[in-house]
């Protein structure tokens, strides 16, 4: 960091944004659903332009702090705004205003229970991810990772039946589990060990601070900070996230396609580019073992995906798979490499989230839920069919697509690395997804419709298919407008 830190407000208002529209939710409550709904609209569209707002000093080279309070001597809650925090604040905010419209048509359409309640902590999701994306320090990403993972388990258990019911035990014991018995020992043994904290839990410094442990405590703690960050989904700590998918699809669709999972994978890039660095992941001995990890991660949810016929769960799967191209980045300890893993996740954000509100906007029009019955829906179902296309290519990797920009530099990275057989696993992997997301598409146009009357269906509500439309256009205007998300990645070009 070559400049003092700029002091401003607005890391925290982007974070108190939603929980401010929380309050507006919840007193207008179920007998005012417009106003309840204005109120989100408001949060999420301020929370979007504070964001933005911060854009242009961010990609002059500029970085923006805010001290929330002081906890423990040396570690603050502090928040910190640099290029790879405010690519995934932007894509998460802006994110959440195409997900609170889809949500209108999506809750309506199904006239879904309990819709105060599912408004009101998904704004707390949200303010609970911008504390995550700005974090500054380990404490500090902890503290906002918990909350995350208690704020989104109503949304989960949002049917409130038993299927429900489970899931959300499972998603919340692997969670929380996994933070508490992994995660905060590394984060523990940090502060313990070295300086009181000051040096080694605090990021954007200088990399490289865990290079005073040996190679064997060094590996450890990889290992430890790894899995316990679970929400990345590598496996084996995976099965939460296909059973969260119980959830209604805009909470599978935003949580699970971008902000959940999203944090889980940029915790991971976190610590691996700052508390480890590059030069220590590549001189650590058993590092490769975490990198064909993420490699075997992404090959066999791929497979298993090619054998759902649940389109969430197949999708779910396919999320487990490209959310080891993230950690698999982060890995290669490469400029390219870690370039492209932060990258990706703002790529195939715009590309899932596409396909998870296709795949609502069809139950809601049909209730169908299965590739098998989607036979002719195409025909009936034109834009829908037709965003599932698009997103189903930018996940794939295929130009031009913001999903081929992001799977390119990781390719670099690999190069950069000479690891060939990673590059290997990238081809391989785009194949499998070609396999199980394609069919979707053609089953929906190619397929002779069904034997059952389909005649009444047509496309979904105008607030459930507006949303995916503009998703999918996204994924043309991150390929073509790449080159800001490229510098905020550090990327150099």
């Amino acid at each position: 960091m070559n400049e003092a830190p700029i002091y401003d407000l607005r890391p925290l208002l982007a974070f108190l944004a939603p929980l401010v529209g929380l309050i507006g939710i919840a007193l207008a409550g179920e007998k005012r659903a417009n106003l309840r709904e204005l109120f989100t609209f408001l949060a999420a569209i301020t929370q979007a332009s504070l964001v933005l707002s911060m854009l242009p000093l961010v990609l002059g080279g500029a970085v923006i702090e805010f001290q929330v309070w002081q906890i423990f001597t040396n570690v603050p809650l502090l928040f910190r705004v640099d290029g790879p925090g405010l690519l995934f604040a932007c894509v998460a905010s802006i994110l959440w205003i195409a997900t609170t419209l889809y949500s209108v048509g999506y809750m309506r359409g199904l006239h879904e229970h309990a819709q105060t309640r599912f408004y009101s902590f998904f704004a707390l999701s949200l303010s609970a991810t911008m504390g995550v994306a700005f974090s500054a320090n380990l404490l500090t990403i902890y503290f906002f990772y918990e909350m995350l993972s208690v704020s989104t388990f109503p949304l989960v258990t949002h049917m409130q039946d038993k299927e429900a019911r489970t899931g959300g035990r499972t998603y919340l014991g692997y969670l929380l589990f996994t933070s508490l018995c992994l995660l905060l020992p590394a984060l523990s043994w940090c502060y313990v060990w070295l300086d009181g904290g000051e040096v080694a839990m605090d990021f954007l410094a200088d990399t490289g601070k865990l290079e005073f442990f040996s190679q064997n405590t060094q590996m450890v703690l990889l290992v430890l900070f790894t899995f316990g960050f679970a929400k990345a989904g590598l496996m084996p700590l995976h099965s939460w996230l296909p059973g969260a998918m119980v959830a209604p699809t805009p909470v599978s669709a935003l949580l699970h396609a971008v902000a959940v999972v999203k944090v889980g994978v940029f915790c991971v890039y976190r610590v691996y580019a700052d508390l480890f660095g590059s030069e220590v992941l590549i001189r650590m001995d058993g590092q490769d073992w975490m990198m064909g990890l993420a490699c075997a991660t992404i090959l066999i949810s791929s497979l298993i995906a090619l054998s759902q016929d649940n389109l969430k769960r197949r999708l779910a799967f396919s999320t487990i798979g490209q959310l080891g191209y993230v950690v698999l980045g982060a890995t290669l300890a490469t400029e390219q490499g870690m370039g492209g893993s932060v990258l990706h996740i703002a790529m195939h954000a715009c590309g899932k989230i596409t396909l998870f509100f296709c795949a609502g906007a069809i139950f809601v029009a049909s209730g169908k839920k299965y590739v098998s019955q989607l036979r002719g829906l195409g025909r009936k179902m034109p834009i829908t069919m037709g965003a599932f296309m698009i997103g189903s290519l930018s996940v794939i990797g295929l130009p031009p697509l913001g999903g081929f920009v992001s799977k390119w530099y990781l390719a670099l990275g690999a190069l950069d690395r000479d690891a060939m057989w990673v590059v290997f696993v990238l081809l391989v992997s785009s194949l499998l997804n070609v396999f199980y997301l394609l069919p979707v598409a053609v089953t929906a146009f190619f397929r002779n419709e069904d034997d059952t009357d389909d005649s009444g269906i047509k496309e979904a509500p105008w607030a459930c298919v507006v949303p995916l439309a503009l998703t999918a256009i996204g994924c043309f205007a991150l390929f073509f407008l790449s080159g800001p998300l490229l510098r905020l990645a550090g990327i150099t070009q």
